[in-house]
């Protein structure tokens, strides 16, 4: 079983999930952020942020669809902020909304698990 994935078996994460209407994700662990549902630690995405890496891509996705992705951008002006997403995430909120940042040396994935509620679910190396 991957890591992130929530157990099925476990109530709590179970509720949240059924509640979601999606797979909620476990969060990879940071210092000084405490989960309000699990006691533990993560990473949250702050909601000023521009989803845009500059070489590489950065994509808004929901159920794995593409919304927004950065190569699609005409210009820096019409890159999309996390609140825009939220914007959007907001009015169908029952789905997996995931923003994923891909750049040289450094991959970021974060899931919407709640209002203004990024949550950095896993990360990697990169393309480089």
């Amino acid at each position: 079983m991957n890591k992130h994935n929530i157990s099925k078996y476990d109530p709590a994460t179970s509720l949240l999930s059924a509640v979601s209407g999606f797979e909620t994700l476990y969060g990879v662990e940071a210092k000084n952020e405490v989960c309000h549902f699990c006691g533990g630690q993560h990473t949250i995405l702050p909601i000023e942020e521009t989803i845009a890496v500059g070489f590489g891509n950065a994509l808004l996705t929901k159920n794995n669809e593409c919304i927004y992705s950065e190569m699609d951008a005409n210009s820096c002006s019409d890159y999309m902020t996390v609140s825009q997403a939220e914007d959007l995430a907001v009015t169908d909120p029952k789905h997996d909304w995931r923003i994923h940042l891909i750049a040289p040396f450094c991959e970021l994935h974060y899931q919407r698990q709640g209002e203004r509620h990024w949550v950095l679910y896993a990360k990697g190396a990169g393309f480089a």
